[in-house]
């Protein structure tokens, strides 16, 4: 007879907190609305339900909605509610199932805290609309509504008079440039500091260039913006309040065969190439091209709408096979772009795992048991703990998003990691990929400004041949 012991989560007291983490709180209770632009690692979420039971505590909030990326939503929230002892009181729902059992649920439910993913939002409003319940709302990575033409932007329009406080939470406020401020701010204040419609915002802090294709901002344009935010916005960064390990940034060179190297110089040359009897690879813009140039970088091309890729070299896989070899045993967490990325480490990487793939993966990487974790930064970029697991991580697959790549890595380098980080990026020689590479060093990884930059180097390539 065997028996099981279940391990409980470690439990910890307010005075566990640090002092950043009590001027943020008192800086939410302080605030019908605020964003908190808190780097990764700074512990937002026990901030805001320190904020959170304080205020229901005095009666000043009844009930409170949590709007959060799926995986924050399901793991992260909950967890944190119950982790400390001053929040594990409160109540809390998770908004889920069929749409008819979501809202039965909603109804009958009295809990103080609802947790919904995004995807939810409109959902949501339509359904609750004028019957709206919360008088608080937490909007976890706000920036996924800097769009002001997104369903749960619009929605949540529609609720802000319902709403009494409204706190707003993300490190990467304008990944893609101040543009995406507006909405986020709009949110707070109905358009009472960056004015009420964007149109207007643009127009009044922002120069277009004569095709009205991109926008740059006016001298002194962002001094002007961020003074008229203060009040509001609260920003702390990990250097200046916590103690983390070093980051080693490492970029291995990566050598394409001949053949491999030929074709990518016809791809990029001609926007088409033949990969075999068979298969053809046609592009017909620079967005496109990008894509597939990647893809050709990472090994493998996608040679239709439906699937189907062909492998055209094994020059990354091998460099994998290398810094795996040289871990000798010790976790490393791989970041791919592509199915194609996914499926090729899987054959090749018996021990490799993928982070969707069990519910109790993360607990097993932060056991120690797996020493391949292959995580795609889209599913592993928030609220993640993973720093107990291991301090190395190998970008397969680069990607233009600064945002997606800051918060991947931040999975290890967070408060928690003991040991120095250390990041390989695995990069085809002579490629999009240092295109890719030099747009995140200059913290401009847009898609504009990466072909912008793809531009320039394809024609200097060219020229070079």
């Amino acid at each position: 007879m065997s028996s099981t012991a279940l391990t409980q989560a470690p439990r910890f007291s307010r005075e566990c907190l640090h002092l950043y983490q009590e001027r943020a709180v008192s800086f939410v209770k302080d605030r019908r609305t605020c964003a908190l632009w808190i780097e990764m690692g700074l512990g937002k979420s026990v901030i805001v339900l320190t904020a959170l039971a304080d205020l229901m505590s005095r009666f000043e909030v009844a009930r409170a909605l949590i709007i959060a990326p799926l995986r924050v939503a399901r793991s992260v929230w909950p967890a944190e509610i119950e982790r400390w002892d001053h929040t594990r009181h409160l109540t809390y729902r998770l908004v889920t199932g069929t749409p008819r059992q979501r809202l039965a649920r909603l109804r009958k439910d009295r809990s103080d805290i609802h947790i919904v993913n995004r995807e939810l939002t409109a959902w949501l409003v339509e359904n609750l609309c004028d019957d709206w319940p919360y008088d608080m709302v937490v909007i976890d990575e706000a920036s996924s509504f800097k769009s002001a033409r997104t369903r749960r932007f619009k929605a949540l329009r529609k609720v802000l008079k319902h709403i009494d406080r409204l706190v707003e939470l993300t490190g990467t406020p304008a990944s893609n440039g101040l543009l995406d401020l507006w909405s986020q701010i709009f949110l707070l204040d109905r358009g009472e500091r960056l004015g009420r419609t964007f149109t207007g915002f643009r127009a009044r802090y922002f120069i277009s260039d004569y095709q009205g294709y991109e926008w740059t901002p006016r001298e002194g344009a962002e001094a002007q913006i961020h003074n008229r935010l203060k009040d509001v916005c609260l920003a702390l960064t990990a250097e200046d309040y916590l103690k983390l390990p070093r980051r080693i940034d490492n970029t291995i060179e990566v050598e394409l065969p001949d053949r491999a190297r030929a074709r990518y110089r016809l791809l990029e040359k001609d926007f088409l190439v033949q990969l075999d009897d068979n298969d053809t690879v046609a592009v017909f813009n620079a967005a496109a091209l990008t894509n597939k140039l990647l893809q050709f970088a990472n090994g493998a091309v996608y040679t239709d709408g439906d699937g189907r890729w062909t492998a055209v070299h094994d020059a990354k896989l091998e460099a994998l096979a290398e810094l795996v070899e040289a871990a000798a045993g010790r976790p490393v967490l791989v970041a791919y772009h592509y199915q194609t990325d996914l499926r090729r480490i899987l054959e090749r990487f018996k021990q490799a795992v993928p982070l969707d793939r069990d519910p109790d993966t993360i607990a097993r990487w932060n056991r120690g048991d797996i020493p391949l974790l292959l995580a795609h930064p889209a599913s592993a970029g928030h609220g993640l703990n993973l720093q107990a697991g291991g301090h190395t991580i190998v970008w397969f697959g680069l990607t233009w998003s600064l945002e997606a790549y800051r918060q991947l890595n931040a999975r290890l380098l967070r408060q928690g990691q003991t040991r120095p980080v250390v990041v390989h990026h695995l990069v085809a020689r002579d490629s999009v990929d240092e295109t890719v590479m030099a747009a995140l060093g200059a913290k401009d990884a847009t898609q504009r400004a990466l072909l912008d930059a793809l531009k320039r180097d394809i024609a200097e390539r060219l020229n070079d041949v």
